[in-house]
């Protein structure tokens, strides 16, 4: 089998459900939805331009596009302007109506289409909440640009809400034909918080060991399965392979989780790592850079134990043929890609037909803590129907650093795509 074929070869759930290829779009923050500071009404509602984002990328061939993220409670976004589905805000008939077109969009040339619901907790920009929530008052430091304020810990019913607003957005996705739904548990997130030991401290039952800091996942997934029983809809989860940070989740709990995953029904499991303390892709191993991957020696070692859940690997992913090595080799099921695809959102089809062999390398002159941003530039122009700017070369570079450093509208930045209508 070349190479290309390996990559072509479709992935079938355990509920028949599949997939025409073994590409994924991670999910990403595009922040292109309505914003109001003063109304939460008025956030995260899908724009023209969020649903133009996914017709692009539906265009590119991935096999599996998710969606993300989608924060369930409006109160406690990730940042302005990202999509939200709250049951407090609107009706699930609303909600459906305005997130259909955004899903048709993405599935119109076959792909699956998965979306990412998400709660930020303590990673809620201060500049949007000044005492946000979490699952103790263990405060995150300044990372990715942004400062934070010290969380106070959420009540048993709060927590008992935020399961029944996972459950209400499930519902909505389904009715609006999406594929399944991705539960956000890594990069620390809320319940990435509920499952670090070093943020989460409470004594109650959503504390203390394993089973008792996972309590809350395995709830919302209880929920998602009783708001849509339908075994054709997906149930994913991201998780750390590990947090990388001192007394945080680490390999071994991972390891853990992923085998009570399965046992609980999950269908999908993308392995990712790192919080905004510590990120998972600066490790540089030489087994890392020969392989692409930051995560894929722990997906090696979980892949084996897992009989009916499929296993996704992101970061570090670039070329074809190591993209096609871990999916031979049985390293894992899927590959992820995330930062390659919002300066080439249609990377997948050229990959595919094997026009392109590599995703472009991003330039040295974009530094390493604003490539985040520059991804937020290049989702915007493409929202806008530009071409991104690429962040190859010197000037793609430069534009994606003045854009971000002040903060100025970036769709201006780029030529019109005239391969696609507005």
């Amino acid at each position: 089998m070349s190479h290309l074929e390996a990559l072509k070869k479709p992935v079938v759930f355990s509920n028949g459900v599949s997939a025409p290829n073994v590409t994924l779009k991670s999910p990403m923050t595009e922040r292109l939805c309505t914003w109001s500071d003063d109304d939460f009404k008025k956030r995260g509602w899908p724009t023209p331009e969020y649903i133009n984002l996914y017709k692009v990328w539906g265009e590119g061939e991935i096999g599996t596009i998710i969606l993300g993220n989608i924060p369930c409670d409006a109160r406690y976004p990730e940042a302005k302007k990202n999509a939200c589905i709250d049951p407090e805000i609107a009706s699930h008939d609303e909600y459906v109506k305005a997130y259909k077109p955004v899903i048709d969009a993405a599935k119109a040339h076959g792909s699956l289409v998965i979306a990412q619901v998400t709660h930020a907790g303590r990673q809620t920009s201060e500049e949007i909440v000044a005492t946000p929530v979490s699952s103790s008052d263990v405060q995150c430091p300044p990372g990715m640009g942004m400062t934070f304020g010290k969380p106070r810990p959420l009540t048993v019913d709060e927590i008992h809400d935020i399961v029944r607003r996972f459950g209400f957005a499930a519902k909505v996705l389904y009715e609006a034909q999406c594929n399944g739904i991705e539960l956000h548990a890594a990069h620390g997130y809320l319940l990435s918080q509920f499952l670090s030991p070093r943020v989460n401290k409470r004594t109650d039952q959503y504390g203390g060991d394993l089973e008792g800091r996972s309590r809350i996942v395995f709830e919302i997934i209880e929920s998602i399965r009783k708001a849509v029983p339908d075994p054709k809809f997906i149930i994913s989860i991201k998780i750390n392979s590990a947090d990388f940070a001192d007394g945080g989740f680490d390999a071994e709990e991972s390891f853990a989780m992923s085998k009570k995953l399965e046992a609980a029904g999950v269908d999908l499991i993308e392995l990712s790592g790192g919080t905004y303390e510590s990120s998972g892709f600066e490790h540089k191993k030489e087994s890392t850079i020969a392989r692409e991957s930051f995560f894929i020696e722990f997906a090696e070692r979980i892949r084996p134990h897992l009989t009916k859940a499929k296993l996704a690997v992101t970061g570090g992913f670039r070329s074809s043929k190591a993209m096609a090595k871990a999916v031979e080799e049985k390293s894992c099921d899927i590959v992820g890609l995330a930062r390659p695809l919002c300066g080439e959102p249609r990377l997948c089809k050229a990959l595919l037909s094997g026009e392109q062999e590599a995703a472009r390398p991003v330039h040295p002159d974009l530094p390493r803590q604003i490539e985040v941003g520059a991804c937020v530039v290049q989702l915007n122009q493409i929202g806008h129907g530009a071409t991104p700017c690429d962040t190859s070369t010197a000037e793609g570079a430069k534009f994606a650093t003045d854009a971000v450093m002040h903060r100025r509208e970036p769709e201006h930045g780029g030529k019109k795509d005239q391969t696609q209508k507005l």
